[in-house]
């Protein structure tokens, strides 16, 4: 029996997944709590059992960690934060580096890298793990947004913010825009970052129920490191027909929600 699958059966029939919402309260005003719905869906669809933990400032760290899932906010909102951000970046940053996906969007994107610099300017002082920097402007970038992604193909979602966001040579783009005045900072035609299995975006819509792409590569990330190499791929083929119906039906509502949104005019 692999080493892999033999993991997941000593964890029980169905094996959990502890996810994080990083800031629910305040990071969360843009509907990003649908990116938890479709994780937790299609993660208990292939036979996990999705366990969502909320920490808010003040609250206790959870022991067990296999997934970060954060959303965006308003500048009060990321000032509300950002002292415990700080007092958890050196945990967040080993996290990362031990290869635990995480998607952060918008605000907590933008303090996932070097600093943000608000309209007042202020620099709130990020936790670096995405190497990027942003600068607020007053013109808003708002509107249905499709970018092409190197590992996810089309990648659809809706953009709001007035930050613009710069890569260093640390980070790649999570895809490409073909049109100016979109994206991160509306001229180099970049959208988002990515470093090692941490991806932040200015995608919200909510993002992952359109694009199951990019859900699927942080279930597969959570699972194959607590549960060994192989395991997503294990779990998938041994699903029910139930569960693979289901599983078809959600996948074509996304692609009939990616090509509506794309098809609607900023």
């Amino acid at each position: 029996m692999p080493q892999s699958q033999d993991k997941a059966k000593a964890a029980g029939t169905h094996p959990p997944l502890q996810i994080l919402s990083l800031y629910h309260r305040d990071m969360n005003i843009y509907g990003d709590s649908g990116n938890i719905l479709s994780v937790t869906r299609r993660a208990d669809l292939y036979g996990f059992s999705p366990v969502v933990r909320y920490y808010d400032p003040g609250d206790a760290w959870p022991e067990r960690i296999d997934m970060i899932l954060g959303g965006g906010g308003q500048d009060h909102g990321q000032e509300r934060i950002i002292d415990d951000l700080r007092e958890r970046g050196g945990l967040l940053r080993d996290l990362a580096d031990q290869d635990v996906p995480m998607l952060m969007i918008c605000g907590l994107y933008q303090l996932f890298g070097h600093y943000f610099e608000t309209s007042d300017h202020e620099r709130l002082e990020g936790v670096g793990i995405l190497d990027v920097h942003t600068i607020a402007e007053p013109e808003r970038m708002i509107g249905n947004l499709v970018e092409q992604a190197e590992d996810f193909g089309r990648v659809v979602g809706y953009e709001n913010h007035s930050g613009l966001t710069y890569l260093g040579e640390g980070a790649q783009p999570l895809g490409m825009v073909t049109e100016d005045g979109r994206g991160n900072n509306g001229k180099d035609h970049t959208e988002g970052a990515r470093w090692k299995k941490v991806i932040g975006t200015y995608m919200h819509g909510s993002l992952l129920p359109k694009n199951p792409a990019i859900t699927d590569f942080l279930i597969k990330g959570a699972a194959e490191r607590r549960y060994g190499q192989g395991t997503f791929a294990q779990m998938k083929k041994a699903m029910d027909q139930r569960s693979r119906s289901e599983l078809e039906r959600l996948d074509s509502l996304a692609d009939q929600a990616s090509r509506i949104a794309a098809s609607r005019p900023r």
